[in-house]
């Protein structure tokens, strides 16, 4: 079983009225706060904007890990190394904690810190020791196992509702043409069972420019929970299953640090002569504990039939759709000494064909969340199953979200990159002319 990514449906232009085919996204319905709720919780909170960089290089870091210690409360840094995080009154006196893999933990105290803040981090530079990447007498594979089987007793085995900022995006060639956002909660299941977990809808905005998109529908079947499946410690069965594991091959890279904390790097890749498309790319392991702290990924789509049926079910016979490009990462966060899945970033590339056109379409869809909150429950979450959403469910296209500041209110969200921040002022300009 492979990885549940987007599914695209592609459709032919059918009717004359219709001038172009619609891009339908999953996900969802809109719930709205009143003005005076959203005004009450503006006063409970600060907002600190700042940018985290390599202290050497000023290169941005992206993905950077930022919590208000001794809390739940967190977010990360975007693709330009940049944050928004939202403190509530009651930590104004508390600490700011900075973590990137290889690189130094820093803390900060959050009444020291002026907006626009520029964070230096330092490389932790670790010399390779073969003698402790072999101390624990496994090789990568078998270290790898190991890892996976660590789910009962290293990771939250507690009924846990998190609050997530989830965006999606989508390109033509390099111009953005729809951009989705939301606020979710998670009904995330003990990692030590197989029921699935749960998502509820908070809050949600939507805008799409079908004047860009007007050769292709296609219809992203997942939205969150395309996310959610990247979890390879409660859903490893997307990726790493037992009769898949004699299919890779895998071996150490040069360990790291994260936290001043020996961080186990393995590569795997497919084996050669297996024309099923796998995957490949690093997995990230505690030394310590053997928790699977970061994993980043790649399908293999150097067979373009066989990778395309995974993505596509259907399409017109003019038309040859194939991905170019589909990588995955996903972050685990540690508290309390037990590890949950903090973030997750699915990119998926697509190249569109039609015979007898000269030129083609390329499509990039972008879907990433951030879990900015949440709190362990002694009861079961999901009770009231009318307010979650599923999978196959639609978003409808509401704009209105984007003319106001203030509407995400308390809500900790990833801070926009300038692409996307780009595309939300059109679109506070379009809602300005109408």
């Amino acid at each position: 079983m492979y990885l549940n990514g987007p599914v695209y449906v592609i459709k032919h232009k059918a009717m004359k009225r219709i001038n172009h085919l619609t891009l339908i996204y999953t996900s969802i319905l809109f719930l709205f706060c009143s003005i005076s709720t959203i005004a009450q919780t503006y006063e409970l909170f600060k907002e600190l904007e700042g940018k985290v960089v390599d202290s050497n290089t000023n290169t941005p870091l992206i993905f950077t890990d930022i919590v208000i210690k001794d809390s739940n409360i967190s977010t990360v840094t975007n693709s330009d190394g940049e944050f928004l995080i939202k403190i509530p009154k009651s930590f104004l006196h508390g600490i700011l904690t900075f973590s990137h893999l290889g690189y130094e933990k820093k803390e900060v105290k959050i009444a020291s810190i002026k907006n626009h803040v520029k964070i230096a981090l330092t490389s932790a530079y670790t010399e390779l020791n073969e003698v402790k990447i072999t101390a624990n007498t496994m090789d990568a594979k078998a270290l790898v196992i190991e890892t996976l089987k660590k789910k009962s007793t290293i990771y939250n085995n507690n009924n846990t509702l998190m609050t997530a900022f989830y965006r999606e995006t989508i390109k033509k060639r390099r111009k953005n043409a729809s951009l989705s956002e939301a606020v979710v909660k998670i009904h995330k299941q003990p990692y030590n069972n197989f029921k699935k977990d749960h998502i509820e809808l908070v809050k949600a905005r939507k805008n799409t420019d079908y004047s860009k998109l007007d050769t292709l529908a296609l219809k992203l079947q997942g939205g969150p929970f395309s996310n959610l499946y990247t979890d390879v410690i409660k859903y490893p069965e997307f990726i790493f299953t037992e009769e898949d594991m004699p299919l890779y091959s895998f071996n150490f890279n040069p360990s790291t640090q994260i936290n001043k904390k020996l961080v186990y790097v393995v590569n795997f890749k497919q084996n050669q002569n297996i024309e099923t498309p796998l995957y490949y790319g690093k997995l990230y392991i505690d030394a310590e504990t053997l928790a699977l702290i970061n994993a980043v990924y790649s399908l293999n789509v150097s067979n373009k039939e066989l990778s395309s049926r995974m993505y596509v079910r259907k399409k017109p016979r003019k038309v040859d759709v194939y991905p170019t490009e589909a990588t995955y990462r996903v972050n685990y966060r540690i508290k309390d000494g037990k590890w949950h899945y903090a973030y997750s970033n699915i990119s998926l590339t697509f190249k569109v064909n039609w015979k007898g056109k000269l030129f083609n379409n390329v499509y990039t869809l972008n879907s990433e969340m951030a879990i900015t909150d949440w709190k362990v429950y002694d009861t079961k979450l999901t009770k009231v199953r009318s307010q979650l959403i599923r999978p196959t469910t639609i978003l409808s296209d509401k704009a209105s979200g984007f003319s106001d500041p203030r509407f995400w209110g308390a809500y900790n969200i990833i801070e926009p990159e300038k692409s996307i921040e780009s595309a939300i002022k059109k679109i506070q300009k379009q809602l300005k002319r109408t």
